[in-house]
């Protein structure tokens, strides 16, 4: 290996990181996954300070159900595909923290029930806070204000578009229900 001093070594690094061909693989693969995920459930944009309501499918025995999780989002790390982000809750006076992976597949859905304003990256200090102390002021701002309004826009046009489609289907049901009673009527005249 070539001694390098301390300024050199990351930039060699990222060097050697683009000669490894297995790295590529990798990426390609994640980037697959990642793609594959999101087609299924588009995550809205949030921070830290945000809370969230995550739906998280829970198997219990043979039976599958949604559950869902609500609280403070106090961190989000990692990149890529093995992004994390954490959400607390105070469930019967025991703060509850769970850590669920942006790309894992038992995500349901994550809605963003109200935007926080804060100064961190990572709110762990929430951890020694109590009650009243705890609380995280809501952002009002423009750009906030935008990201709500365009949720809710995207919202309704999917809510739009699913009963558009259940009115389709109640429809063609009906038109063939329709086409077979007139074909049994016109078998027992005959």
């Amino acid at each position: 290996m070539v001694d390098l001093t301390a300024e050199c070594r990351a930039q060699w690094l990222i060097e050697k990181k683009k000669e490894d061909p297995t790295m590529d693989i990798i990426r390609q693969l994640e980037a697959e996954q990642a793609a594959k995920i999101e087609a299924k459930r588009k995550l809205p944009e949030f921070q830290p300070g945000d809370t969230l309501r995550v739906q998280v499918r829970v198997t219990e025995g043979s039976r599958t159900r949604l559950q869902a999780f609500e609280g403070v989002c106090i961190a989000r790390s990692g990149a890529g595909f093995q992004e994390n982000f954490t959400v607390r809750k105070i469930s019967y006076g025991e703060g509850v923290e769970r850590v669920f992976p942006v790309f894992s597949p038992m995500i349901e859905g994550v809605e963003v029930v109200r935007r926080g304003k804060v100064r961190r990256a990572k709110l762990y200090y929430l951890r020694n806070l109590r009650g009243k102390a705890a609380r995280i002021s809501e952002n009002t701002g423009v750009r906030a204000r935008k990201l709500n309004d365009a949720e809710r826009d995207a919202e309704r046009a999917e809510k739009a578009r699913v009963e558009a489609e259940k009115v389709a289907a109640a429809q063609a049901l009906a038109a063939e229900k329709a086409a077979a009673e007139k074909a049994a009527a016109e078998t027992n005249e005959a």
